[in-house]
């Protein structure tokens, strides 16, 4: 029998595309393993990172409550209190080029560069801050402690004159800082500043309670009654913590004397940052009281002009039309030396007591007038937002 040739012929192009559909589909897998593997493994790492940082820090905690008195005391605190703060980084756009040629080059604000610390207070995702930190901020991002970037960041809200700010992050297995009461802190207690000066992370310093209440330190800043410490504070320490050595949160670092560490540093007390915080996190607006006085400084030679025995006090160099000052009864060239019965030494003092007042309250307001001594009850009002006066 004979068999004709028969030639080879090519497979049907079903057959081949039903061949190829599984090569495809693996390589397609194995992209997407690629892609996806990383990111998990990065999430599983910070998380068993936060998760080691939240276990030390309970430990550490209890051991401080335990031995009060311990050698490793300050370890201890900062284990405590490590894993909750955070380094922050903003974004600002600072205007456009003043030169006339570069701006028809570069017609676009420049961008400017900012860095601060904060504490995480919540492990819902609430940390403190300093308002000049994020203020006019087009962008901010958040450092973790295990060093993960946090770039969706709310800002929840702020006080510029208490200078706090709060902002929120949402991310699992945060650890959060205990508040301490900076109202039992005497000089000399041994504190801890922890921050990110000059971008570096998670820097320690040590120190004590240099001073409290330390008022006229920030220009332009109404609501002012420092801590003063030697533990070094730098540029970049704003808005981080101010612990004791049972790792608490005592202040909000703030401020510096000079442009770097001398010795002298300020923190915002926890007392006024727990109340302001528990406010801005509620959504409340934080009003601050007004008077409606231009204050001036008191010297002998004016003192005895006023005929006072006492240079302590605030002369009252000019009063706003339709203040709570005004509608009083004070006067310029009034001295005003007593708010509810708490001295008044200087303008400070004056600045301080009156922002604090709650809107809306009765405030007896002790002066000398023609060196005799009067006292007239102010019904405090909120501040005007573009009057910076008291």
């Amino acid at each position: 029998m004979e068999f004709d040739h028969l030639e080879p012929r090519p497979a049907p192009r079903r057959a081949m595309q039903r061949t190829q559909l599984p090569i495809l589909l693996g390589v397609l897998a194995g992209l997407l393993f690629l892609l996806i593997v990383p990111y998990v493994a990065e999430q599983v790492t910070y998380s068993i990172t936060r998760g080691r940082a939240r276990a030390q820090a309970e430990v550490a905690r209890e051991q401080l409550g335990a031995l009060p008195d311990a050698e490793n005391r300050f370890r201890l605190a900062v284990k405590a209190i490590e894993p909750s703060v955070v380094g922050i980084e903003v974004v600002r756009l600072v205007g456009t080029q003043d030169d006339e040629w570069a701006s028809l080059f570069w017609p676009r604000p420049r961008v400017g560069m900012g860095q601060g610390s904060g504490v995480i207070v919540d492990p819902e995702g609430y940390i403190v801050t300093n308002a000049h930190v994020v203020n006019g901020a087009s962008q901010i991002t958040v450092r973790l402690s295990d060093g993960q970037l946090v770039r969706d960041v709310e800002a929840i809200g702020m006080d510029s004159a208490a200078d706090l700010a709060v902002l929120r992050i949402r991310v699992p297995g945060l650890v959060a800082a205990a508040w301490g009461d900076s109202d039992q802190l005497e000089v000399g207690d041994q504190v801890l500043a922890i921050g990110s000066p000059y971008q570096l992370a998670q820097t320690v310093t040590a120190g004590i309670i240099s001073a409290k209440d330390r008022r006229g330190i920030i220009r332009n800043l109404d609501l002012q009654d420092f801590l003063q410490t030697d533990a070094a504070i730098n540029p970049g320490n704003s808005g981080g913590p101010l612990v004791n050595l049972r790792g608490e949160v005592i202040g909000i670092n703030t401020a510096i004397v000079g442009e770097a560490y001398r010795g002298i540093g300020f923190a915002i007390p926890s007392k006024l940052a727990q109340e302001v915080y528990n406010k801005l996190k509620a959504g409340e607006r934080v009003p601050r009281g007004w008077l409606g006085v231009v204050p001036g400084v008191l010297d002998d030679r004016l003192a005895a002009q006023l005929k006072l025995q006492d240079v302590r006090g605030v002369l009252v160099e000019g009063v706003a039309a339709g203040s709570p000052a005004e509608k009083a009864g004070i006067e310029p060239g009034d001295v005003i030396v007593e708010w509810n019965g708490k001295r008044v030494n200087d303008p400070n003092d004056l600045r301080f007591l009156a922002a604090g007042s709650r809107v809306g309250s009765q405030v007896k307001v002790g002066f000398y007038r023609d060196g005799e001594k009067k006292e007239t009850t102010v019904a405090i009002t909120e501040r005007p937002s573009r009057l910076g006066r008291k």
